[in-house]
């Protein structure tokens, strides 16, 4: 009786250590599940993880703000460990990690496989208080964004006077206030309906977000900026509680590690590139017109937008040119 006792225990014992090693992390983010950012990233990753770990960690993904809340409280919801990772735009709380907005300046983006690899790196020497509590997995972007409106074609500077454009970061803001346009800030989720009211005119976006929240059948006119960089992009961030990774066993940790920084931030900028290819083709069907602005007329726009770039480099005080210097530096060795 004693021996079955005892062999009840340990049976009971092995299964206990077994659950208690199994780890189930909630990751919440804002755009819909058949974006780019969840089936050809986040899913794929999780997949990877839990395969990784032989199984242990299991990645449950929320999409569209299913948890809860809104896309700018996302950071803090991982901060405060309300949900375990998200994947989301820093640059949503406006000048709350200023360090970071140095790659969301006008014409510092070449292809999102190079900027992402240099956002990588640059991360991991600039990182400072203002992620406490945070663990980044990924920094990366999205590729050069375009401007695309309904009614409004944008074909030189000019045209910008007056356009109501949606913004995301207060970086293309100023850019855009610059051009004499008036931004308005939101969410990328927002964005559709504001189009379609007529709130806005039009939106700054990537062409890979443009085909699953259906931009392209409410605009009309797309117009790209880009010469050897392009008009803006936006940092996004893949992270977990700090204090939920620190809870994890240190085998555990390291399957998080080894699917984490530079060899990802390849990837997935390579993913994001690859991206733009169907967004672009599904506005093509429509009949959409497309303008791509010639070498002459984009050094106008950069000249414009240098007051943006002179003012981020002042509100950083004495260490400003260098961090500017060295996003710079970072994405002509990723892109040249």
């Amino acid at each position: 009786m004693k021996l079955r006792l005892f062999a009840a225990a340990a049976v009971m014992t092995i299964v206990g250590n077994a659950l208690a090693e199994d780890v189930v992390l909630r990751l919440h983010h804002f755009l819909p599940a058949p974006a780019v950012a969840q089936a050809q990233f986040l899913e794929p990753w999780a997949a990877k993880v839990m395969a990784d770990s032989d199984e242990r960690i299991r990645i449950d993904i929320y999409p569209a703000m299913q948890l809860g809340g809104k896309p700018p409280q996302l950071i803090d919801q991982v901060r405060d460990g309300v949900v375990d990772m998200v994947w989301t735009v820093p640059s949503y709380t406006p000048g709350r990690f200023p360090n970071m907005e140095v790659f969301e300046l006008p014409f510092m983006a070449a292809s999102a496989e190079a900027t992402s690899q240099a956002v990588m790196a640059y991360s991991q020497a600039n990182l400072d208080d203002s992620f406490a509590g945070i663990k980044p997995i990924l920094f990366h972007v999205h590729a050069p964004g375009s401007i695309h409106t309904r009614g409004r074609p944008i074909t030189v500077l000019e045209d910008l006077q007056g356009v109501k454009l949606r913004t995301p970061t207060r970086s293309i803001t100023q850019t855009l206030e610059a051009y004499g346009a008036v931004p308005v800030g939101m969410p990328a989720p927002q964005v559709p309906q504001a189009i379609a009211r007529g709130v806005v005119d039009g939106t700054v976006f990537p062409y890979e977000i443009t085909s699953p929240l259906r931009i392209h059948e409410i605009t009309d006119t797309h117009t790209k900026i880009f010469t050897d960089r392009g008009l803006y992009t936006v940092v996004l961030l893949l992270a977990i509680n700090q204090r939920r990774y620190d809870s994890l066993p240190d085998d555990l940790k390291a399957v998080l590690d080894a699917n984490s920084g530079m060899p990802l931030a390849a990837h997935i900028g390579r993913v994001w590139d690859q991206a733009e290819t169907p967004g672009i083709a599904a506005a093509e069907a429509l009949g959409d017109r497309f303008v791509e602005l010639d070498v002459a007329e984009v050094e106008r726009w950069k000249a414009a937008a240098q007051p943006v770039i002179e003012d981020w480099v002042a509100q950083r005080g004495a260490g400003g040119r260098a961090l500017l210097a060295e996003a710079r530096a970072l994405v002509a060795q990723y892109a040249d």
